[in-house]
């Protein structure tokens, strides 16, 4: 491929610091992980910089199965024989790694989510463009959209739109066959969050109140 060109410098050497210090230190982990995977639970999370599932639990390698995609969106259930990259993460995660657990975590300032407040609001007509993937990823989030659009200050509206993105994706992985059966027999628990990035917060959506709570 004429195209690929070695890594940058800095991410070199900063393999080398790893495989020198944590690696050395952890190699029987480290080969134990390589003989196969058993994590408790899968995090579907934005693809955001910003938003580092990992440090925010605490969590090891091995410990989550881990899947970002723009807006921790949730596609609907569909068998069109098309290409899905986040129902087939879903697929795998439930009916070979069994997980007991299926977190969507969303987050503040999301750009995603601004950009589909902007988009179904008349202010993004390059996203109404068939050509683009983020406007037609950002489809998904359209339902979420018309439960908020009535809020009157943008700023508040796109906030809500971010927690609706959570909830748009538990309700859609509720149309996976395998998600319900596995639900509803007490093998797959749902949990639906939202990430402060500045403050460091974290809420979950609490079915009894309906809406989401500090932890």
């Amino acid at each position: 491929m004429e195209h690929a060109r070695p890594l940058p410098n800095y991410l070199v050497q900063r393999y080398h610091g790893w495989k020198a210090t944590t690696y050395a230190e952890n190699q029987a982990w480290y080969r134990r992980l390589a003989e196969g995977q058993h994590p408790r639970a899968m995090v579907i999370s934005c693809c955001d910089s910003r938003v580092h599932v990992t440090s925010v639990f605490g969590a090891d390698q091995g410990e989550f199965f881990l899947h970002r995609n723009i807006a921790n969106l949730v596609p609907p259930y569909e068998t069109d024989g098309a290409q899905h990259g986040t129902s087939a993460a879903v697929e795998y995660a439930v009916t070979a790694l069994k997980v007991a657990h299926l977190i969507v975590l969303g987050h503040s300032n999301c750009g995603g989510v601004k950009g589909c407040h902007d988009m179904c609001s008349g202010a993004a007509p390059e996203l109404e463009q068939k050509s683009s993937f983020v406007g037609r990823w950002m489809d998904i989030l359209r339902p979420g959209y018309e439960r908020v659009k009535d809020i009157k200050d943008p700023a508040e509206r796109t906030a809500a739109l971010e927690k609706e993105a959570v909830l748009v994706s538990l309700e859609n992985l509720m149309t996976f066959p395998f998600v319900k059966s596995a639900v509803e027999s007490g093998h797959l628990t749902l949990h639906g969050l939202w990430h402060d990035i500045g403050e460091g917060g974290i809420e979950q959506f609490s079915r009894e109140t309906n809406r989401f709570v500090p932890i």
